[in-house]
């Protein structure tokens, strides 16, 4: 429809996930992106018109549900954050810098059509979180480094008992995913407008109320 349409530009929103799609043992849902990207980019595009794939990171803004809400209550509950002993690093990308993004794609004919990987520039550990989501609630928080070990046996035991925690959500909450969105700085000539820690102040502040 899109080809055959006079709009101009066409953005497809994916997710980081698709980099896993080339194995068939990866999820329905990073085949099915991962499919859909090389359909889209396969096609041969009439002048004038540009194609834009988008893979961001985990998405967050005011009102977000998920695994950063149930971080945040841990923290409102409880006070302490009993996952300190893993150090990771991962990547995040705000709501208003995913629409920054979409905005300046769709203004600026001069970007060159192709996938783009979206985060915000800076990574930040789950214990970062856990303290900005403090610093929101106005609370100071424990930090409980508990052995690994026992906090993987305890996860998989909420793999079959009612526990707040089991190995997915442990792996969500620990796991090191660090993404590059330099190649997306330079296509558009811009950096992103608000900062990581900005952003989730953004989002912290706005659970308080809930």
């Amino acid at each position: 429809a899109f080809l055959a349409s006079e709009a101009t530009v066409f953005v497809f929103m994916s997710s980081i996930k698709a980099r896993e799609g080339k194995d068939e043992t990866a999820s329905a849902y990073s085949q099915s992106k991962y499919q859909a990207e090389q359909y889209i980019m396969a096609q041969k595009l009439p002048l004038g018109k540009r194609v834009y794939v988008l893979r961001p990171v985990m998405v967050h803004g005011p009102g977000n549900k998920g695994n950063l809400n149930l971080l945040f209550n841990v923290v409102r509950k409880l006070g302490v954050w009993p996952l300190a002993a893993f150090d990771n690093k991962r990547s995040f990308v705000s709501v208003e810098n995913l629409c920054f993004i979409i905005k300046v794609l769709i203004e600026n004919d001069t970007v060159v059509s192709g996938i783009y990987e979206v985060a915000d520039p800076e990574a930040l550990s789950t214990n970062r979180l856990v303290a900005l989501a403090g610093h929101a609630l106005e609370k100071k928080v424990v930090f409980l480094n508990f052995p690994k070990g026992l906090v993987r046996l305890l996860a998989t035991l909420g793999d079959v008992l009612p526990l707040p925690l089991n190995t997915e959500r442990l792996e969500k909450l620990t796991e090191n995913a660090v993404v590059d969105s330099n190649k997306l700085i330079k296509a558009i000539g811009k950096p992103f407008p608000e900062s990581t820690h900005a952003g989730f102040k953004k989002t912290f502040e706005s659970f308080v109320n809930e």
